[in-house]
């Protein structure tokens, strides 16, 4: 009996080697290492440089910054081209797309929950700032858990891809979203047993006052983010997966495209509204790519195939909105228009009403 329950937990142990060796053994450990380091040192010189001081980040910086992460990112993908190869190369590129775009919902809902906890704009980076280090973390650890359970439950897959149409279908036919801090469970549980200061302290989570060590409500708005965000991860992780089982490129991926997610923010808070069917779009993409996985054992679609795919429905949302858009404002400037002959028009009755009165 004893034999056998060691051989089970040898066999245990074997397995778990086993994925783990496959975890670090496709990419070269240097790469591993060279990529933490360049993102923990892009983190350092953010904070510590070019924003030390809390101040609103104005849509022209919030553009040229959303324009050097995503160069950033496609030299990456250079790089990795070079390392190793076409396909990897060509995944990651997919799942970079893919967690870019859905990242706009999550960047919505941030808009909204600023504006009802009335966070002012020049600590609102601060709070993205942390924000982004928390997210890391915890898409590391799922990404961690999501390749264990894959090498372990293939039929997982399934459960992903059901879950990713769900979500997609859902998003697609819910109405206006509103946000509720209020109901998060996180964030009423450190209003009830955390000290907290009543006002905001500058951009200070944590200050000293009477010797006692209180939360300022900017840490209340920070958690609130960290739950919306693994939130969103629930549906970006598992639609990386159904490009590629690599680790490595499911986490470079998500990682490339949240290191750009604040300028990002900064860049749509003002333009997000314009866009009224890039919501419908994304939704698409979720639903199109669980069913993908679903579908993966008696269809097989190419990364080329999943990006053009993305590509044609994310386009056609964007041309859609700005043609909405226009037809909207050529609505109005009609109307303008017409309320302005026809305030005219009565303008000059009245003259001739006035004219026509004799006088005593």
């Amino acid at each position: 009996m004893q034999s056998s329950w060691a051989g089970l937990f040898r066999k245990e142990v074997i397995q778990e080697s086993l994925w783990v060796n496959n975890m670090f053994s496709t990419i070269s450990p240097i790469l591993w290492t060279a990529f933490i380091a360049f993102v923990l040192l892009a983190l350092a010189v953010d904070l510590g440089v070019f924003h030390r001081q809390a101040r609103t980040i104005s849509l022209r910086e919030a553009t040229a910054w959303s324009v050097i992460w995503v160069v950033v990112s496609l030299a990456f993908n250079f790089v990795l081209l070079h390392f190793s190869g076409r396909t990897a190369a060509l995944d990651f590129f997919a799942g970079y797309v893919i967690e870019k775009s859905l990242s706009v919902d999550n960047l919505f809902v941030f808009v909204l929950l600023f504006r009802y906890l009335a966070v002012e704009s020049r600590y609102q980076h601060r709070v993205l700032y942390w924000g982004v280090l928390g997210a890391l973390i915890m898409r590391g650890v799922l990404i961690g858990m999501g390749v264990a359970l894959i090498s372990r439950f293939e039929w997982i897959l399934y459960v992903f891809g059901a879950f990713l149409v769900y979500a997609g279908a859902r998003m697609m036919f819910e109405e206006t979203e509103e946000v509720h801090p209020e109901r998060n469970l996180v964030f009423r549980w450190a209003r009830k047993f955390l000290p907290m200061t009543k006002n905001y302290e500058g951009q200070r989570i944590f200050v000293r006052t009477e010797g006692v060590w209180r939360a300022t409500p900017l840490f209340l708005v920070l958690l609130v983010v960290e739950t919306t965000d693994l939130a969103f991860a629930l549906d970006s992780i598992p639609a990386i997966f159904a490009i590629t089982r690599d680790p490595f490129i499911v986490f470079s991926s998500n990682v490339c495209a949240i290191l750009g997610l604040r300028a990002f923010y900064f860049l749509l808070a003002g333009i997000l509204p314009y866009f009224r069917y890039l919501g419908p779009g994304v939704s698409l993409v979720l639903i199109f790519v669980g069913g993908k996985m679903l579908a993966e054992h008696w269809i097989h679609l190419s990364t080329h195939v999943v990006l053009a795919v993305i590509a044609g429905v994310l386009s056609v949302a964007v041309i859609a909105s700005l043609i909405a858009e226009r037809r909207e404002r050529q609505a109005h400037r009609k109307l303008s228009d017409k309320e302005t002959i026809h305030a005219t028009q009565n303008s000059a009755s009245e003259m001739r009403e006035r004219r026509s009165v004799p006088r005593v």
